[in-house]
Formats: C-alpha cells, structure tokens, sequence
C-alpha cells in the first residue's frame, strides 16, 4: 500500500545518506601505487590541510613526465550506482519505475495517474502510480503472476485505503493539532459527539476547514511490512488467548507516514502509523479492510494523546453518557413547555 511517487522524472537523484566503501586503500588510479618508480618531491597545500576523501598525494611544482595510461589495470572502475541512489527518499521506492508496456503483458493498461487530496510538504498534492506503473512495479518486486486485467482494480483499492489513511489522520490532527487542553475539550463527550462538533460526520472527509491553522501535510513515508507494531503484536496474543472475542488475522500491510503539524508555536514533525487488515468479504464479493491510524508513542505528547481519544469515548459510553444527554435534553423542553403554559395562563 502507499506507493506514491513524488516526482516523475527528477534530475538527479541523490541518496539521502551516503554509504562509505569498506576498502580503505587508495583507489588505482592514486600515484601511491605506482611503486616501481620513487615518488615525486611532495608539496604541502598553501592551507597545511588535504581535502577529506582526497588521494594522500600532492603534485610537485614541477610536471611529472607523462605515464602510460594504456594498462587497463591503471584505469579507475566507472563509480557504481548504489540501491540508496536510486531510492527516492519521500517514499522508498525507486525513481524510475517505468510506465512503459511490459514485454509480458497481455493488454494495455492507462498510464495516467491520479492526483491524492494529501500535500506534499512544498504544498502539491501527491499523485497516485498509474496501473502500467503498478503493473511494473509488481514485476519488480517478483509478482510475475500478476493478472493484467485485475490491476486497475488493485490501483483502485490501494488510492482508496490511502485516501481512508488520510482522513483517519486529519481526525486526529483536528482534536488534537491546538493542543491537547483543546483536544480533550472536544474528546470529553465520546467519540460520535466529537465528530459532531467537528463538523466531520463523514469519516472519509479530507477537507480542511479550520481557518486559524494550515493544513497538515504528508511529508515522507515508509512501508514496513515486515514490522510488527507493539499493539497489533498484543492483539495477536490476546487472540490466541481468547479467540472468540480478539482473534483477528494479522496485519498485511504496516505503513510509517510522517505529518508536518503547524501551530501557534511553528511546526512539528508528528509520526503516525498504519496497520492494515483484510476482513471478510461483503456476500457480493467485494474486499473489506480496516485501517488502524494512530500517533506513533515517541514520546508522551502522543500517548497523552491516544490516552485521552480512547479513555473519554470509553468512559462516556460506560457512564451511560448519552443517556445524560438524553434526561438533559427532555428536562430542558420540559422546562421550555412549563414556561410557555405559564405565559399562555398569564395573558388569558
């Protein structure tokens, strides 16, 4: 899930950390290996300093007589493309996934791709793979059986199941993106009366309608399948546990996405993540999954946060908080139907 590409054709990609080689001798090409011949009276640089990653060796005033360059032994390898290199770092996957027809594809697949509603962090909107790149990238990974007719329904899925990631995420950032004084305030009374307040009965809305702060905004992601989150972990054991109440298939799919927060006091970065699961089927066939969105817990902003989203819609509905509002409710028109006999009395 979550293959987006934030750029279609980039320039020149650049790893985002550089890999030092383990061979520490200096490459061919250095006159240090030219060891048939004395080395040539070494200068010292006018700044007493050699450059980092530079070749231990200074040339003399004087011009050295020419080489033979003829020996291939003496020629540099060309410098190798590293994995990192060809990654692009908003998202981990490569830059140059193809949208071109694959040699084994049996029909044509469209090679538009369709704008996400997520900023980017320069403010774009990030754009779906189109199916041919789909298709591609499923080769690459090694899915040769992949049908060619069933990929755009798989594009469709995946952009609507990041679409649901995203709404679930500006949930959170509108309880909690002013604080968490705010976000309690809006929390205190379950989780259906916040959605109501907030406006968002829809759960896959993802407009932004809060005029005093920006918009949060996706800045980079990752996908890590192969990690486990403590509490899907803990979900597993209470299923084995208890298998009639917790037991749930694992997660499929495991996403890390990084949103930047912007507030009163600039802005932050706020990691969340996803876990994926796949549910029955509808009696038509279709797919069910369900999305588990929440602030990573690097540190006690975001278990504060968790804590008080979780506790107050568990504490309203097991203080019988709706029924409260309901008494309330009923006393207050009683009290305005009192009232309105009294003025009725008064002026017959």
């Amino acid at each position: 899930m979550g293959w987006f590409w934030a750029d279609t054709t980039p320039e020149a990609p650049v790893a985002p950390h550089p890999v030092p080689r383990g061979n520490a001798k200096p490459p061919p090409s250095c006159p240090m290996h030219q060891k048939t011949q004395p080395p040539p009276p070494s200068r010292a640089p006018d700044n007493g300093s050699v450059p980092q990653g530079a070749c231990p060796y200074v040339p003399s005033d004087k011009s050295a007589p020419a080489t033979n360059t003829s020996d291939d032994s003496t020629t540099p390898p060309p410098p190798k493309q590293g994995l990192l290199s060809r990654l692009n770092p908003l998202n981990n996957m490569p830059f140059d996934i193809s949208n071109k027809r694959a040699d084994q594809q049996s029909q044509d697949l469209p090679l538009d791709r369709e704008a996400s509603t997520i900023p980017k962090g320069d403010g774009s909107l990030w754009e779906y793979p189109s199916p041919q790149q789909m298709y591609n990238a499923m080769l690459r990974k090694g899915y040769t059986d992949t049908p060619a007719d069933a990929v755009e329904s798989m594009v469709a899925v995946h952009n609507f199941l990041n679409e649901g990631a995203w709404a679930e995420i500006l949930g959170w950032e509108r309880r909690f993106g002013k604080g968490l004084a705010a976000g309690y305030q809006i929390c205190k009374r379950g989780e259906e009366n916040a959605n109501i307040t907030l406006g968002t009965e829809d759960p896959f809305d993802t407009t932004w309608s809060d005029k005093q702060a920006p918009p949060p905004k996706l800045l980079r992601f990752t996908g890590r399948p192969g990690d486990t989150t403590p509490k899907s972990q803990i979900l597993q054991w209470l299923g084995w546990a208890w298998p009639e109440r917790y037991g749930t298939p694992a997660p499929f799919d495991r996403h890390d996405w990084f949103i930047q927060r912007c507030g009163e006091n600039g802005c932050e970065e706020v990691r969340y993540v996803i876990d994926y699961y796949e549910g029955e089927p509808e009696p038509t066939g279709e797919p069910v999954f369900f999305l588990d969105v929440r602030p990573a817990v690097d540190g006690p902003r975001a278990a504060a946060e968790r804590s008080i989203r979780w506790g107050t819609d568990v504490w309203w509905r097991a203080t019988g908080g709706v029924v409260r509002e309901v008494r309330k409710a009923e006393a207050a028109r009683k009290a305005a139907e009192g009232a309105e006999e009294a003025t009725t009395r008064r002026y017959n």
